[in-house]
């Protein structure tokens, strides 16, 4: 009897007709254009800056544009399957409140903590090599700061006496975080300007590296397009290709998080199917062909331990102020990636709030912003607590797992409430019945299983964590515990 009871509290659902009646007043001020603005915002960054020369030198060779393609058609999946269920359920928690109600409460706790992976711990790892170009940008304008200030006290710096020393805390990745967050404070239509403005910006450097880097392309480098294996598994050949396509999925995490903007759209059943695909297309467009100069320019085995491969490409061509202008488009991206970061965790914070996962205040919106802005300070102190005094090496390893693990239920979840809810309105639906579904669910975790075992170790580790912040607390304050019986349930 105990044990049916407490599987009753775990498998509780949200009622589908009470979601939709959400008392959470949020203004609605965000059109399509806002929203591929917001999705390329939050997609294009520190992946395509960072990662592509890792995953082109240690696994995929030039191959890895096939990488990226692979990683594209995976997430177009997935896209359509969240424009489905944003249109069914036009709110702000995302992919835990989809899980919420068509599965039940304890998975749905799963997939909010899994989120903060995605969110937070994602805008921390942002926040740092945004600190990193910024020092190499003041660097050529002959501007230097100490450098133990730039750095956690788990990484060594070289002062410029020759010093060998420990870093204090990354003070400019401190106050990028401060910044942003007071700017979503403020409101999500300031924001997205800003984020509009921004990616425009961001496009133009790429098409401008894309443009100017074509005509010094030397071909020999892309022979082997697909480089031999060489025994081991995701190195090089066609499992290369698939272990680059999870490395690089990084590149992807974020255009997922529009579905957090639900609740601030306009007409959000027709504007958010736009906002994701239409994202999603440029995104990829820009990968691709980003991808294929960058191979093009540098040979893959040049990049094995270049951390600035964008820098050593544009190093091919003679245009120095181009150089200046990579770095100043690299630093607007991960300014755009981390203002739609921080909106996303702040609006599943709120979310979880609401439903009495995590204490009320969270939940808490300003009287004339009507933003969620306490739920702002705190990720803002977390998030900078944990760009200050981590490096980047401990910060970005968890960030696609994570996201690939709610890919998988958002695909599983459109499914299931195609049975338990089939008269529901839906102003999108998927074409094809379950087959794009299911081929989002099989390349999604196609992609995870690709993943090293020291990334799926952290995840169990975290989402061990999490239960037991769910059991200690949740459990006990879900408002489902305590609510109406229309309000839910019980399965």
């Amino acid at each position: 009897m105990k044990q049916n009871k407490i599987s009753s509290k775990l498998m509780r659902r949200l009622s589908l007709n009470t979601l939709n009646n959400n008392p959470v007043a949020l203004k609605r001020v965000l059109g399509p254009y806002g929203l591929i603005a917001f999705c390329v915002g939050n997609t294009i960054g520190a992946g395509l800056f960072s990662l592509t020369g890792i995953a082109a030198a240690q696994n995929a060779g030039p191959a890895v544009v096939l990488s990226f393609i692979i990683s594209a058609i995976a997430c177009s999946f997935v896209a359509l399957c969240y424009s489905e269920l944003a249109g069914m359920m036009p709110i702000s928690g995302s992919t835990y409140t989809y899980t919420y109600v068509a599965i039940g409460e304890v998975m749905a706790w799963t997939i909010g903590w899994a989120l903060i992976l995605e969110y937070a711990v994602g805008a921390s790892t942002v926040a740092v090599s945004w600190s990193r170009y910024v020092i190499s940008l003041l660097a050529n304008w002959h501007i230097s700061i100490d450098l133990r200030l730039s750095a956690s006290p788990f990484e060594t710096v070289h002062l410029s006496d020759g010093t060998l020393t420990h870093g204090f805390f990354n003070l400019p990745a401190v106050l990028i975080l401060v910044a942003v967050s007071v700017l979503l404070i403020f409101g999500a239509s300031k924001s997205s300007l800003v984020n509009s403005v921004i990616v425009v910006i961001k496009l133009l450097i790429i098409a401008s590296f894309v443009g100017f880097g074509l005509h010094y392309i030397n071909y020999a480098n892309y022979r082997p397009f697909i480089p031999p294996n060489n025994g081991t598994f995701g190195h090089y050949g066609f499992s290369g290709v698939m272990r680059a396509a999870g490395v690089i999925f990084f590149a992807y995490v974020g255009f997922d998080s529009l579905s957090t903007a639900a609740q601030e759209t306009k007409d959000p059943e027709r504007n958010m199917p736009i906002g994701f695909l239409g994202g999603l297309f440029i995104t990829a467009l820009a990968y691709v062909t980003f991808s294929f100069v960058l191979v093009g320019l540098v040979n893959y085995h040049d990049m094995i331990d270049d951390a600035a491969p964008v820098a050593t490409a544009i190093n091919q061509t003679p245009y120095i102020w181009l150089q200046l202008a990579i770095k100043i488009g690299i630093i607007f991206g991960f300014t755009s990636v981390l203002i739609t970061l921080l909106f996303g965790q702040s609006r599943i914070f709120l979310t979880m709030a609401r439903d009495g996962l995590l204490p009320h205040f969270f939940g808490v919106t300003h009287s004339h912003f009507q933003t969620p802005w306490i739920s702002n300070l705190f990720i803002m102190a977390m998030t900078a607590l944990l760009a200050a005094f981590f490096p980047i090496s401990d910060l970005g390893h968890m960030t696609s797992i994570g996201t690939l693990l709610a890919f998988i239920l958002v695909c599983l979840i459109v499914m299931i409430l195609r049975r338990k809810e089939p008269d529901h309105p839906r102003t999108f639906r998927v074409p094809g019945g379950d087959i794009i579904p299911i081929l989002g669910i099989l390349s999604s975790a196609t992609i995870m299983v690709c993943l090293d075992l020291v990334t799926w170790m952290r995840l169990i580790a975290w989402l061990v964590i999490g239960m037991a912040i769910y059991f200690l607390y949740g459990i006990r304050h879900s408002k489902l515990a305590h609510v109406h019986h229309e309000m839910f349930i019980n399965q």
